[in-house]
């Protein structure tokens, strides 16, 4: 497959967050969205990989990386603090080699990491994970 460019990748985020329904739209103030080609090995470490699986190579898709505040105590609610959520473009192309695929999966990794800002876990989101087309839009 050609490689989506930056811009590409970039226009699939931002078209995804756009399209979240307008009641959303309160809550994402305080969300920061960067787009970056690959995570560092801090953004690793902070999502709990281990230094083995960092040397093995292992990465992310995107990652929900709250304000790190050391005192809660100060605020009435988190969702008023400012946050990141990081999508990589690498990471999604390496693993999704199909472009129908890839732009799916690159929507499902936005939606993804915004439900880690609403509360939502991993087991949480694993029927939406497992399904390849959530969003019903697949020919």
């Amino acid at each position: 497959m050609d490689e989506l460019s930056d811009a590409e990748f970039r226009e699939i985020v931002r078209r995804t967050m756009k399209t979240l329904p307008p009641e959303f739209q309160p809550y994402l103030d305080n969300v920061v969205v960067e787009v970056a080609d690959e995570p560092d090995e801090d953004l690793l470490r902070r999502a709990g990989l281990s230094e083995e699986e960092i040397e093995d190579g292992e990465t992310l898709l995107g990652l929900f990386d709250p304000m790190d505040i050391p005192r809660w105590d100060m605020f009435e609610d988190h969702l008023s603090t400012p946050h990141r959520l990081w999508i990589f473009r690498y990471p999604h192309i390496d693993e999704f080699p199909d472009p129908k695929q890839l732009r799916t999966e690159v929507r499902k990794t936005v939606i993804h990491e915004l439900a880690h800002h609403f509360g939502w876990t991993d087991r949480d989101l694993e029927r939406f994970d497992d399904n390849p087309d959530p969003f019903g839009d697949e020919d």
